[in-house]
């Protein structure tokens, strides 16, 4: 016997195909958004770099010229030389290379410990202590200037390496990352370890920290960024060329014509951006990956 459709009674029709089309098209939209607002977004924040780059190559004529020239007529390195014959130019790269590696390495290094003592060493008041390492978050670095100023000037650090070094050394940022991703290390491993007879040096050294490289690699970087950028402090406490860092080391090129020179200072400033910019450029996923990791609650 076959079905048949009751009269009056109109059969289904399948209506998904529009609000599928709708979707896509809302779908296609948000896509577009996104491409603008991300072309955009480069484009006011890669102009004045591309600028600075492009402006550096130019002769003095061509800065100020009426109406405004983009390129220049020849590739010229006339500013870079200029600006490397008046300022130690390789003292204050070695100066700047040297200090962040240090800072940085030991950024890491007490931001390591730090966190593993709060997290795997039963000692009194951890959490105290892990609410005072937030409270200095909050904490702008400028108040802490002139104590820090007046302790390095009584113990003689002024125009030193260690005046400029320690007292920025203590990484709250780099503790608090590194203690939440601790925490969602897998116990048993530690546990393991510690049956085993390791220590904890040893814990830290083969266990944690190769199970943090993504964390490490975003605290390095971040404390690298740091302390190739600090301007003020070493500003402030050091005042002889042969210690300064490099960006320090550009309020040398005052001296040029009044610092209307704007091809010297901006051959100077591309030598400081650079070179920390592709640093940054090349490790960027590790950082991403890194704050990911420690995006835990504990």
């Amino acid at each position: 016997m076959s079905l048949q459709t009751a009269p009056g009674r109109p059969t289904a029709r399948r209506t998904s195909g529009a609000p599928t089309r709708r979707r896509a098209r809302r779908g296609l939209g948000l896509d577009l958004g996104a491409y603008a607002a991300m072309i955009a977004a480069t484009v006011v924040l890669g102009a004045p770099l591309l600028w600075m780059v492009v402006a550096s190559l130019k002769e003095r004529s061509e800065l100020y010229s009426v109406p405004l020239q983009w390129l220049p007529d020849d590739l010229d390195l006339a500013n870079y030389a200029q600006a490397a014959g008046t300022i130690p130019m390789g003292q204050l790269i070695a100066n700047s290379v040297g200090l962040t590696i240090v800072g940085a390495g030991l950024k890491v290094a007490l931001g390591l410990t730090c966190a593993y003592a709060l997290v795997f060493v039963d000692v009194p008041f951890r959490r105290a202590v892990f609410v005072l390492v937030l409270a200095t978050l909050m904490i702008p670095s400028q108040i802490t200037i002139i104590p820090n100023y007046t302790l390095v000037a009584s113990l003689g650090w002024l125009n030193t390496y260690q005046g400029i070094l320690v007292p920025g050394l203590a990484s709250a940022f780099g503790t608090f990352l590194f203690r939440q991703h601790f925490l969602s290390l897998p116990t048993s491993i530690l546990e393991a370890a510690e049956l085993d007879g390791a220590g904890h040096w040893r814990k830290l050294w083969q266990f944690v920290v190769p199970l943090s490289l993504p964390t490490v690699a975003a605290v390095a970087l971040v404390s690298v960024v740091a302390e190739w950028n600090d301007y003020l402090w070493p500003f402030l406490v050091v005042d002889d060329a042969a210690k300064m860092t490099l960006p320090v080391g550009l309020t040398l090129l005052q001296s040029i014509d009044g610092m209307n020179n704007w091809g010297v200072l901006l051959a100077a400033t591309v030598v400081v951006t650079v070179p920390i910019l592709a640093v940054f450029l090349v490790l960027q996923r590790r950082l991403v990956a890194g704050l990911t990791a420690g995006a835990v609650t504990g």
